[in-house]
């Protein structure tokens, strides 16, 4: 290692990406959370359950040349390789099994699909709940079947082989970026054109997950237009999930959250199909049923699975059982209805949804579609003090306990069992003390907030959800412009949006052409500030000047352009430093990153969801809707 560390101190020669390291002493508050902790002070815990300890970081220097940067880099590739012990350990617990057929390991400098990826899986070893029912649509037929919820939970791990002596090159870090990329046409002419998505790992596996679905009313049980015909309209969904302490949380969330909402909104629109009524179901009964799938969907991760392991009364059932409650996740699910033309997001966590509208000078404008919801969001501080009167230290350092950053989530056992259940699964099985604190749970719920909005298909309105990851790195309205730059140089089949570029170029800048260096969109709320959504810290920590010149547009998937100019845009070097560094390590400086946009506009149906093929990994793109 020293070796390879001499032969780096040589031979590099860039300074760029210099800036990670050089972060003003200023620019971070010790007391926030480890994701949002830069060089100077890191949490030595994830966004779990642990106590909130931080450590000063051998990696914090005010000054550094390109030549110690890179030696940081391989540096932290020798701390990744030293551990072998944690990775048999891995490889040797009851969670490890065969895995998925659908994703393979990004492996520099190596064509796609070449090796076989590592799979992570919990083994369910109870038979299926007989209970457990949802709305399915097949061969335009609507019925009910049992929900999936006791399968296997799957995620997959990549296999890191990632050289030492040398960070990943600018080609090489575009692969990495790229590799978990997939986009769709929605050509069903029904106010959906399309929809791009991209992960990028930084714990290994990804305790990020996703999950996207289509289900389609047959006319016999649809909504009766104003002239009393009826007609299919499509249910549409789109979900993130942004996992903590683990992944089997946000993986049980991609197998069943969309089910259990649906399930409880076709018993909401159940009378109206019947009666073919030309009413709809209040607005209020529709988001009291996507509150109800939530809050059934956690009751049995947290609470139902403690009677199912009593049942089994073994550790290894136990371990597959108690998995997603131990662990924890956030959850971003939205709900489009093609006959309303009503989009909406329901919140639990930290996640956030943002829709972009174009104005009449070609400009975009930025709509926060939810609220950050962490112990140091002023309306969820309220709310648990007025919850736990007498309880101080129910919010301390904008943590639940001075523990756990998000207020609600799925999961999150030890800040909702009683301390008797703490104790019998401590004794019984495994775990840890509750916690000191802990007096009158729940402190944390998976109730989310819902909010609605009117989508406009005909402007070519977009929204982009996106686990918390992307928003320590840029604003909403970075997000909104970015888009729109986007689309300007790739049209997504729409008349507003493809007229975009030329009504903007003409309105603000007559018959010039427009500055690559600025983004097409109204920054009025960025400068007044968004009351409950935070500022992009890792901006911060990482010294970047605001500006938007750093910004690039070289992806056809708009998801992977967002990330990638979170991760420094123009700056290649800072770009390939971010994405060199090796899982654990990289938590320190990045999240994972889950990102989903999805384009409205009007146009001809065909009935079909076909993968975009120029815009997805290969062999990833496959509809899911």
């Amino acid at each position: 290692m020293r070796r390879a560390a001499d032969r780096l101190l040589r031979t590099a020669k860039r300074s760029s990406v210099g800036r990670l390291c050089t972060t003003r002493s200023s620019a971070v508050n010790p007391n926030r959370s480890h994701k949002f902790a830069g060089f100077r002070s890191v949490s030595s815990f994830s966004k779990n359950h642990g106590p909130f300890q931080t450590f000063q970081s051998a990696m914090y220097l005010r000054q550094l040349s390109a030549a110690a940067i890179v030696s940081i880099v391989a540096s932290g590739l020798w701390y990744y390789r030293k551990e072998p012990d944690q990775k048999r350990e891995l490889a040797d617990s009851p969670t490890t099994t065969r895995g998925l057929p659908y994703s393979t390991p990004f492996v520099p400098g190596q064509p796609f699909g070449q090796i076989e990826p590592q799979l992570m899986t919990s083994r369910s070893t109870v038979a299926k709940d007989q209970n457990q029912r949802s709305p399915v649509v097949e061969d335009d037929r609507f019925f009910v079947q049992e929900l999936a919820s006791s399968g296997p939970i799957i995620k997959s791990a990549e296999v890191q082989s990632i050289s030492p002596h040398a960070m990943l090159t600018p080609e090489e870090a575009t692969q990495k970026l790229r590799h978990l990329q997939e986009s769709y046409q929605v050509l069903r002419g029904r106010g959906v054109l399309r929809y791009d998505i991209v992960q990028l790992p930084s714990n290994n596996p990804i305790e990020d997950d996703h999950a996207e679905k289509l289900m389609e009313t047959s006319p016999s049980v649809s909504l009766p237009d104003q002239t009393g015909d009826s007609a299919t309209s499509d249910w549409m969904f789109w979900s993130v999930f942004d996992g903590h302490g683990g992944w089997t949380t946000s993986a049980k969330l991609r197998q069943v959250l969309t089910s259990y909402v649906a399930r409880e909104l076709n018993t909401t629109y159940k009378p109206t199909f019947t009666t073919h009524s030309l009413v709809s179901p209040s607005a209020a009964s529709v988001d009291a049923a996507i509150k109800q799938g939530f809050l059934k969907c956690d009751h049995d991760i947290v609470h139902e699975s403690i009677i199912k392991a009593q049942k089994a009364n073994t550790k290894s059932a136990a371990a597959d059982l108690l998995g997603p409650a131990l662990s924890g996740s956030c959850a971003l699910l939205s709900f489009y209805d093609s006959h309303s033309k009503d989009f909406r997001v329901a919140c639990t966590g930290d996640s956030r949804a943002v829709l972009g509208r174009l104005n009449p000078n070609g400009t975009w404008t930025a709509q926060p579609l939810s609220e950050d919801q962490t112990g140091g969001t002023p309306s969820e501080m309220a709310r648990l003090r007025a919850e736990h009167p007498g309880e101080p230290n129910v919010v301390a350092h904008g943590r639940i306990l001075g523990n756990l950053e998000p207020s609600r989530a799925f999961g999150d056992a030890h800040y909702k069992w009683a301390r008797d259940i703490q104790d019998m699964v401590k004794k019984n099985w495994f775990g840890r003390s509750p916690l000191t604190l802990l007096k009158t749970p729940p402190y944390v719920t998976a109730e989310p907030v819902v909010t609605t909005t009117r989508v406009m298909p005909e402007k070519g309105d977009f929204v982009v959800l996106a686990t918390d990851g992307l928003w320590e790195m840029l604003t909403n309205e970075e997000v909104v412009g970015l888009v729109g730059r986007w689309l300007e140089e790739n049209p997504v089949n729409s008349k507003a949006t493809s007229s975009a570029s030329a009504s903007w170029t003409r309105s603000f800048l007559g018959s010039k052409v427009r500055s690559d260096a600025s983004l097409p969109v109204n920054r009025l709320q960025e400068e007044n500030g968004q009351p409950g959504q935070r500022s992009p810290i890792r901006r911060q920590q990482w010294d970047i000047t605001a500006g938007d010149e750093r910004f690039v547009v070289e992806d056809k998937n708009a998801a992977t352009h967002l990330v990638r100019n979170a991760l420094g845009g123009r700056d290649r070097d800072m770009v390939c430093g971010l994405l060199t560094l090796p899982s654990p390590y990289s938590r320190r400086y990045r999240d994972d990153l889950t990102v989903q946009v999805i384009f409205f506009g009007e146009a001809e149906p065909c009935g079909d969801v076909v993968p975009n093929v120029e815009a997805s990994a290969p062999g990833t793109a496959r509809p899911k809707l």
